[in-house]
């Protein structure tokens, strides 16, 4: 298993080396070290204007995508709404599509209403592919989630709403966090939607990698990519740190069940 993971992670591990190399092409192993090339990274006008871009999309689907996918989870596991398979199925479907098919449809919808390369039709698609991150981790707090909880505070005088902000939502934080992360994730590193759904006027920092891979491919690819890939485990441990935590109403519901 170890050597497995080994071989998986050793291309990701490969990059790093390579990003500072003193050569102007890529190499490995690289002849010196140094940090030109990410001092070239942060000055380029074009590498960060497509780094601040994604990010702005990536905050924007993790808002869009943690609502949405919330209230589809509390519509799976708490709502009484028919066709709750069908939901289930339609809010997995991105994950089982392949992205270039995504990509191409939603080109094909974006378009014609002029989307393309804009931080809307960005924002559709990326949320489109970030959902079921969301909705399989607050599943997964609301079916653990002692329902009583619910019908307690119902109960005591609350509304469906009150009782969602002060009973379900605090003991779901945790993972609902978590599934921002994740789709934030989802949305910042995607390339294949990105490259039919980008244009010279909004490009993605996955988009500007494919073409300087075509037209420029020096070290600086293998910067931006360190960047990212190291913006990225650090957001996955914190993730992974949301997810370990529980509140005691979570444990406690467990512990009577």
């Amino acid at each position: 298993m170890t050597l497995i993971l080994l071989f998986l992670i050793l291309p990701t591990l490969i990059i790093i080396p390579m990003s500072l190399s003193t050569t102007s092409h890529l190499q490995f192993p690289p002849q010196g070290l140094t940090w030109m090339w990410y001092a070239a990274y942060f000055s380029d006008p074009d590498w960060m204007a497509a780094t601040w871009f994604s990010l702005r999309i990536a905050i924007a689907t993790s808002l869009t995508a943690t609502t949405v996918g919330t209230l589809a989870a509390l519509a799976i596991v708490r709502g009484d709404v028919p066709f709750k398979g069908m939901l289930h199925a339609l809010s997995m479907g991105p994950l089982v599509v392949p992205h270039i098919v995504l990509g191409v449809a939603l080109y094909l919808v974006l378009s014609p209403l002029q989307l393309t390369g804009t931080l809307a039709g960005f924002l559709i698609g990326h949320t489109v592919l970030a959902v079921p991150f969301v909705v399989i981790t607050v599943m997964a707090a609301l079916q653990r989630l002692d329902p009583a909880l619910d019908l307690a505070a119902l109960n005591c005088g609350a509304n469906r709403a009150q009782a969602f902000i002060h009973v379900t939502l605090p003991n779901i934080a945790p993972s609902l966090a978590s599934g921002a992360v994740f789709s934030f994730l989802a949305s910042f590193d995607e390339a294949t939607v990105a490259f039919f759904i980008s244009d010279v006027g909004g490009k993605s920092i996955g988009r500007k990698m494919f073409e300087d891979i075509d037209f420029n491919l020096t070290p600086v690819i293998a910067a931006a990519s360190t960047v990212v890939v190291f913006a990225s485990l650090f957001l996955i441990g914190f993730a992974q740190l949301l997810l370990k935590a529980e509140s005691p109403q979570i444990q406690t519901g467990e512990h009577d069940q």
